[in-house]
């Protein structure tokens, strides 16, 4: 009689838990806009959400401990001129957002850690270069200020949010709609998704395709793909008769799979949320009421499914919290925030563990929100790892730290270096920026003056007349 041996892991138990209604988010218009994004991103400090707006497109963001009911006239960050499609965290600050929009632009935002009073309007850069939508945004992992766009021109552009400027443009690698990107690790190298069913792995700085896998998926409908800790890819598409599929791929031999797997006959497209430190993958379709997790490992059949989280409520889209913003007093593995029509309901991934110990072999050191290397070095060719830190004390966000943005234009004309050059001819163009400058603030004060004298004579005569009608 042979005796079935169970798998040996210490995630085999992960269970998934809803918070408590009170630790939920109420009363919020969660975007019907019909793009497959996940429609909302986390931090250890904030909740962002894209919502229902009118007169163009906006999202809410919350600090994390304001839960309950959102008032219905809480600030939005507005801007936007066309919906917003997605919503992307600066890693290395977690007061800084990224916004990409229907009307072809992205944004890029300060977040204050006090709740602003009116809507935030006013975002710290905007990035023009896309002629389509922008539906796609990912920072880089490593590098300070460098942000990746993608559009429905099929265009992936990687920007320098420091300065505005475009630092690279690949611009002939897909010929149709680009479904997803993903960096590996150290943000060498992305994995790309298509409509024309390619899986290619790419390396923006030599602006090459160095693998591709043509019907990774064979079904016509989008394909997602995330880079695992081993290097390997792991995707979620459709089989030719429309069922659900995830696959495991080597990009060193793309010819087979290193797994493949049916799933289901629902249509939603599966978001995959990958934890490297774990290396368990959450999968959330959109129209699901159901999280499934599966762990990767080495071993065959390579990727081992653990369980399922259901729920009565289907799912608008999921948040990812990053490792440094769990509890890791309660072994909390993952969080992800789940978003219903009208709320946004966080839920709890746990090891169950009898100990009150801090869990080492649960955290390992992860990815803390120091950038390992600047933007110009990143596009020189370095790479770097990411900078870690230790989860055994917890992790306290770092306050407000303010991005700067040095637009190019205006250092052009940077003086040459030496001994030898000529103050007053390298000077000028900077002086006449200046004036420009003051000029501007004067025609401004000479408005706010005449808009004040305005609304002074507007309150006497309302004045007048409240006194006539008495």
């Amino acid at each position: 009689m042979s005796r079935r041996v169970v798998r040996q892991s210490k995630f085999r138990h992960v269970f998934g838990q809803a918070a408590k209604a009170d630790q939920a988010y109420e009363d919020i218009r969660v975007s019907k806009v019909t793009w497959d994004s996940s429609f909302c991103a986390v931090n250890p400090k904030f909740l962002a959400i894209i919502v229902e707006a009118g007169g163009g497109g906006a999202f809410i963001v919350l600090p994390l401990a304001k839960t309950g009911r959102v008032d219905k006239n809480y600030p939005l960050v507005t801007g936007h001129t066309a919906p917003v499609l997605d919503i992307d965290w600066c890693p290395h600050n977690d007061n800084v957002i990224a916004s990409a929009s229907d009307d072809t632009t992205i944004m890029v935002w300060q977040i204050p850690d006090y709740t602003p009073m009116r809507n935030i309007t006013e975002p710290i850069i905007t990035l023009e270069g896309h002629s389509k939508r922008v539906g796609i945004l990912s920072w880089h992992p490593t590098a300070r200020n460098v942000l990746l766009s993608a559009g429905g021109d099929n265009v992936i552009i990687i920007w320098n949010v420091g300065t505005g400027e475009v630092l690279l443009s690949l611009d002939d690698m897909h010929p149709d709609i680009i479904h997803s990107v993903c960096w590996n690790n150290n943000g060498s190298l992305l994995a790309t998704t298509c409509k024309d069913k390619t899986l290619r792995i790419v390396d923006p700085r030599k602006g090459q395709v160095v693998a591709e896998r043509f019907a990774a998926h064979e079904g016509m409908r989008p394909m997602r793909a995330v880079f695992t800790r081993q290097g390997h890819i792991f995707t979620t598409g459709f089989t030719r008769m429309s069922q659900r599929e995830l696959g495991l791929w080597d990009p060193n031999n793309f010819e087979e799979p290193v797994a493949l797997q049916e799933m289901d006959t629902s249509n939603g497209v599966l978001l995959p949320f990958y934890d490297p430190d774990s290396s368990i993958i959450y999968l959330c379709g959109k129209g699901d009421s159901s999280i499934r997790y599966f762990e990767i490992t080495d071993e065959a059949p390579f990727v081992h499914y653990l369980n399922t989280f259901s729920s009565k409520e289907p799912q608008r889209g999921m948040g990812f919290m990053p490792k440094r913003g769990l509890d890791v007093s309660k072994c909390e593995i993952a969080r992800l925030y789940k978003l219903h029509e009208r709320k946004c309901e966080p839920i709890i991934m746990i090891v169950p563990r009898k100990s009150d110990l801090f869990q080492d072999d649960l955290y390992p050191d992860t990815p803390g929100p120091e950038p390992a290397l600047e933007a110009d070095e990143w596009l020189s060719g370095q790479d770097a790892e990411p900078v870690l830190i230790s989860l055994r004390d917890g992790y306290v966000p770092p306050k407000h730290r303010e991005l700067r943005v040095t637009k190019r234009n205006i250092l052009d004309a940077r003086p040459p270096s030496g001994p030898h050059r000529s103050q007053s001819a390298s000077d000028a163009p900077l002086q006449h920026t200046l004036e420009a400058l003051l000029e501007e603030i004067k025609a401004l004060r000479e408005q706010v003056q005449a808009q004040e004298q305005r609304i002074t004579a507007l309150e006497n005569m309302l004045c007048e007349l409240v006194d006539g009608t008495d």
